[in-house]
């Protein structure tokens, strides 16, 4: 019975009627339940901010940390996590005849959808990457660049940029070809890696 109810609920949030219930009135107001692409990056920025940085800071509420710079940092870690998360996922839903990038960015380098979705290598494909990529970038040097304002303990929180730094090298590796199977593989070396992180006291 339970399980029936949470299948009614999808289908009447996906209906635009959802019960009276706060989970299902919460999924009522998400911005990803419509299966299109976003409109530009700043529409995924902000998507990252409302999700990934939103657990993020949950977690430093869990760590005790009230700090405003950590707060600022985890905005910027948050918005890079889910423009990876948006490239990683790539393959998966082209292979499903779906593409989620930012529609300005595909634009502005002449990329279609189709292109993605039949996996090409073309380097306008590679320059949407890029730049998608960049922006990732660019927002965990931002997290770094006040990293001596923000309290040792929050570290912790912000262990997931070992991960996003080194899939952001792998795809550097292979120039930026979304479909090169070595992205789809794991890196044994993560663990080392945050060991590392953890010793060094920072993000």
């Amino acid at each position: 019975m339970r399980m029936q109810f949470w299948r009614d609920t999808v289908q009447e949030v996906y209906g635009d009627k959802p019960p009276h219930h706060p989970v299902a009135l919460e999924l009522s107001e998400e911005k990803n339940l419509d299966d299109r692409a976003y409109r530009n990056l700043q529409e995924l920025e902000t998507y990252a901010e409302n999700t990934q940085s939103s657990l993020l800071y949950l977690t430093l509420e869990c760590l005790d940390v009230k700090d405003v710079h950590a707060d600022h940092a985890a905005s910027h870690i948050g918005k890079a996590q889910g423009i990876v998360t948006c490239l990683r996922a790539v393959p998966y839903h082209s292979s499903k005849r779906q593409v989620f990038l930012p529609v300005d960015i595909c634009m502005l380098h002449g990329a279609s959808q189709e292109d993605f979705i039949r996996g090409s290598q073309e380097r306008i494909v590679k320059d949407v990457v890029f730049d998608i990529a960049s922006q990732a970038h660019v927002h965990l040097e931002h997290a770094r660049s006040f990293m001596k304002k923000v309290q040792e303990k929050a570290f912790p929180a912000f262990n997931t940029t070992v991960v996003l730094d080194s899939y952001l090298k792998r795809l550097r590796e292979v120039d930026f070809n979304i479909f090169h199977p070595s992205l789809q593989r794991g890196n044994a070396l993560l663990p080392w890696s945050l060991y590392f992180q953890s010793w060094r006291k920072s993000y």
